[in-house]
Formats: structure tokens, C-alpha cells, sequence
């Protein structure tokens, strides 16, 4: 197949790519190659050196239908994200340019085999919990005024502690804007794909770690912020009390579920969530990366938040395993793999204050 891929110079999509050409399949790229994921708008080395590279823009109406021309397949990964209150450039890259993208493969006729498009964990927001009478329920954002209190906990509407559940894919309550682009993203999978007769799917990845993804963007997650820190010798900077829970799952394995969508028909008009299943606290993972760095030293929580962040975020990912598919691979494999790939790129550690200062200048970063 001739497969297309949109933002396939990033992380996810670079990765993807090498997986599609090893398989035999031709790989277009569309990427505009801007920052805070590219710093300057050039091929960069890790893209395969047998991919086409279309440079430009997936809100270019011209650009995306020359991208478009003879494809079987299109793995659309190109999305703003950022912690930034960027509001109306989430719903103009990511909700936009999917709808664009529609748009163009209606009025073209374009018999596709799949279209695979780029969802988020975000999407479920705060995601499952239970409730003091054994009910579950999905929770609104935690306030502001709580997390400036230090009340980092989800309660139930008694006021009592409430258990954070696996979340499945049925789960939608997106709240911050890139959640709510994606969740656009996937109303156009489930409900314009099918009226159209567009074979597509949307995956939900969780936190994906591994090589290439990209120090110079702050939502690129803890791999790549505490990776840094213990790269430069810095302290590692942990936001709230570092209990909150997250779900990693590595590179490699979003990779095989991305191939694996692509040639099963089961696949078609779904929602799958990605994830690495099990639940490591913030403080775990931290720990995970001092020891991936041979340092040692207290980890202390600095009672800061960003606004906007989920409390406990894992993905129940039972819809996807009966496709077949389990993660293979451990944070501390995507660690290891991230820290030999940052000692090869050799950053200026100005890529970690650049990044805190600009979250501290518009106020994303919060308390303490």
C-alpha cells in the first residue's frame, strides 16, 4: 500500500513509518515541521531516508490534496498540543484539519483501506471513578481553588474519597482544549466516517515514550521532562504530592497497534485506547529514571500543579486486546531507550528553562 502519514516527521509518525516500510508499504510524509516539536523547518535525520516528505501545512487545502494523490492509506497524526492556552489553534490544526481531510476524501471519491486518526487519552478527562457507594461516575475538573489548597484528590458528591477505575473508551468528558479538539476528531470517525463510507478508526494513545520525541515541547510528558533534569544533573521537578497515577506505554508498542488497525477490518468505526496498563505514580516513574541515570538523591514533591491536569489518568485498554494486541515493553525499556537517544542528540539544557519559563509566564504552572 502507499500509506500517508501526517505529521509522520514527529515522534509517533517517524516511528511509524519505519514500521510501514519495513512491512513493504511506500510512506508519504506531511509535516510542517514547526515548533515546539521541530525547531527549524528542515528533514529531520531520524526519518526515513526512503520516505516521501511533503513540507507543509494539513490546513493547506492545495498541500493536502497533492498529499493525498494515489494513496491506499492515511495515518493522520499531525496535531497541535501544548499546555499553552492556545485555544483556537487546538480546534484549528486538530479539529480543522481532520475536517479539512474529510472534506477532501468526499469530494475526491478516494477509495481508501484505512484512515487512522490520532485521538488522545485526554478525551476522557478525569476518566472512570467510584464513588463511596460503590457507584462509578465521571468527574468534572478538579477546581482551582482546590488544587491551590493542595486537595489533589477526586471526591464523590458526599465529599468522600473516590476510587480512580481503569477508563474505557465509552468514557468522553474532555476538559482542556486539546482534549476537546480530539474528541471533534473522533465524533468525525464514528459519525462522518461511516455516513461517507470512510473506513476509520481513532485511537486513544496514552503517554507514548521512547526515542525522538521531542525536548523541546513541554507536553511531550515526564519521560521527556525528567529525562532532561537527570541528563543536565538538575533536580527533578514533581508537580502536586507525585501520587497522581499515569499510564505509559512505549513507542514501539503504539507502532503495533497502529499496524495492526491498519490490516484488521474489526478495527473499523472504533475508538481504541493505547496504553501500558499498568498504573505507575508519578514519584515510581521518577525513581525509575534516577536509577536509568545511576543518580541517587531524594525526590521531593514541590506542591505546584498545572492547571488542567487530570488527577489519575489509565486507560483500559480490554477493546484493543481482543484485536490481539497486549503491550510488550516496560517504562523502564522507553526510559533507557530515551536516555541513549538523548545522549545522542546532546541538548542545551536552555530547551528545560525555556520550556518552565514560558509555562510560569502564562500562568500554567501554578501554587507552591
Amino acid at each position: 500500500m502507499r500509506c500517508l502519514i501526517t505529521g509522520g516527521a514527529g515522534f509517533i509518525g517517524s516511528h511509524t513509518a519505519d514500521a510501514l516500510m519495513a512491512a513493504g508499504h511506500e510512506v508519504r510524509v506531511l509535516d510542517a515541521l514547526r515548533p515546539p516539536v521541530h525547531m527549524r523547518p528542515v528533514r529531520p535525520p531520524w526519518l526515513h531516508d526512503d520516505a516521501e516528505l511533503i513540507h507543509g501545512d494539513v490546513r493547506d487545502r492545495a498541500v493536502l490534496n497533492r498529499a493525498l494523490e494515489g494513496v491506499d492509506a492515511i495515518f493522520h497524526l499531525a496535531a497541535y498540543q501544548d499546555y499553552l492556552p492556545d485555544f483556537s489553534t487546538f480546534f484549528d490544526v486538530n479539529a480543522s484539519g481532520t475536517a479539512l481531510l474529510f472534506e477532501l476524501l468526499v469530494e475526491r471519491r478516494q477509495e481508501l483501506r484505512r484512515l487512522v486518526v490520532a485521538s488522545s487519552q485526554a478525551v476522557a478527562g478525569e476518566g472512570s471513578y467510584r464513588d463511596g457507594d460503590g457507584q462509578d461516575f465521571v468527574p468534572s475538573s478538579r477546581s482551582r481553588d482546590h488544587l491551590a489548597e493542595g486537595r489533589w484528590e477526586i471526591s464523590d458528591a458526599m465529599g468522600r474519597p473516590a476510587t480512580a477505575l481503569p477508563t474505557p473508551e465509552i468514557v468522553s468528558r474532555p476538559q482542556n482544549p486539546y482534549g476537546l479538539s480530539k474528541w471533534t476528531q473522533e465524533r468525525l470517525v464514528l459519525d462522518l466516517a461511516p455516513r461517507y463510507g470512510i473506513p476509520a478508526v481513532a485511537m486513544r494513545y496514552s503517554i507514548v515514550q521512547g526515542p525522538r520525541q521531542s525536548f523541546t515541547n513541554a507536553y511531550s510528558g515526564a519521560c521527556r521532562i525528567f529525562c532532561l533534569a537527570s541528563h543536565f544533573d538538575r533536580p527533578i521537578t514533581i508537580y502536586e504530592d507525585g501520587l497522581q497515577r499515569r499510564d505509559f506505554v512505549d513507542i514501539e508498542d503504539v507502532v503495533q497497534a497502529n499496524l495492526l488497525v491498519l490490516e484488521d477490518e474489526r478495527a473499523i468505526g472504533g475508538v481504541f485506547n493505547v496504553g501500558g496498563e499498568r498504573a505507575y505514580t508519578v514519584l515510581e516513574f521518577a525513581d525509575l529514571v534516577q536509577r536509568a541515570f545511576d543518580r541517587q538523591g531524594t525526590l521531593e514533591p514541590s506542591g505546584r500543579f498545572r492547571f488542567g491536569d487530570t488527577r489519575h489518568a489509565v486507560s483500559d485498554c480490554t477493546a484493543l486486546h481482543q484485536l490481539g494486541w497486549r503491550p510488550t515493553r516496560t517504562p523502564a525499556d522507553s526510559v533507557a531507550a530515551y536516555r541513549d537517544w538523548l545522549r545522542s542528540v546532546d541538548p542545551s539544557p536552555a530547551v528545560l528553562d525555556d520550556a518552565a519559563a514560558e509555562m510560569e509566564r502564562l500562568g500554567v504552572v501554578r501554587g507552591g
